[in-house]
């Protein structure tokens, strides 16, 4: 069984956020499924099998990370997809079905994809007390992201406060259901990004995401809205970090990146 290593939200090795990729003929039984995750050991890793012709979609798709499954994962369907497109077995936009319902990818020029997700509904909140020790950091906001990406957003007062968090994972996994999005506006756009982000999700054995599409589908929303313009370019901050272009289309984000397989072998265990 072949299964793939992509970096996804790069255009280099080594870089983004690498996510495990297999092919199927079905969906075997989760324990199985949930067990190539753990060896895999990548924030999340996508299985993918083909559905009958006519349908809403052509794929189903899940994701794993190495400790559960998730309802959304934006990385992992952008290098699904890249796999697909690259190994020729599919041509053309496709549409996957998955638990956060049909999300269609469409292949660009030179290697860009384009995912059409649901945007995330944002709800302010109160900073939780403790946020602040736990991240590092004073919130100046913060916001429920919903049930579909399940985090807590908050947006800090620079992008030097954003790069120099030094969190206590642990202690984050108690204000959200999967983690921390922390958040602030670029300090110069010249260098090719509007805003910088950095996710931790240790609720799903993640302390820290390198590139995270599904953060994308509520920081969208929220910087489209602060700075009057629906397009716009994200840096998520990591020791790879990656570059996501976001266009907001109302109730639905377009998130744009390029992929890059890295390692192609054989699963062996059956």
């Amino acid at each position: 069984m072949r299964i793939r290593i992509v970096d996804a939200f790069t255009d280099r090795p080594f870089a983004g956020n690498p996510a495990g990729v297999l092919l199927l003929d079905a969906f075997p039984d989760d324990d199985w499924l949930q067990s190539v995750a753990m060896e895999v050991n990548h924030a999340e890793t996508a299985f993918a099998h083909p559905l009958p012709k006519g349908g809403a979609a052509d794929w189903a798709l899940r994701w794993f990370t190495p400790v559960a499954e998730v309802a959304m994962c934006g990385h992992a369907t952008l290098a699904t997809a890249h796999v697909l497109h690259t190994g020729g077995a599919h041509e053309g936009p496709v549409r996957f079905a998955t638990r956060s319902g049909v999300l269609v990818a469409t292949p660009g020029e030179d290697g860009w994809i384009t995912m059409d997700f649901p945007t995330a509904p944002l709800t302010a909140v109160e900073v939780p007390a403790g946020v602040a020790e736990a991240l590092g950091a004073e919130p100046l906001v913060a916001f429920d992201t919903g049930p579909n990406v399940g985090d807590l957003v908050v947006e800090l007062a620079d992008e030097k406060t954003v790069l120099g968090l030094a969190p206590d994972h642990k202690a984050l996994g108690a204000y959200s259901a999967r983690g921390i999005i922390a958040t602030a506006r670029a300090e110069d756009p010249a260098r090719g990004y509007d805003f910088v982000s950095r996710c931790f999700f240790p609720n799903v054995g993640i302390d820290e995401d390198p590139v995270t599409g599904s953060a994308h589908t509520a920081l969208a929303p929220y910087w489209s809205e602060r700075l009057g313009r629906p397009e716009l370019t994200g840096l998520q901050a990591s020791r790879r970090s990656g570059l996501v272009r976001t266009a907001l289309r109302g109730d639905r984000t377009l998130l744009t990146g390029r992929a890059v397989t890295t390692i192609e072998g054989e699963l062996l265990t059956p």
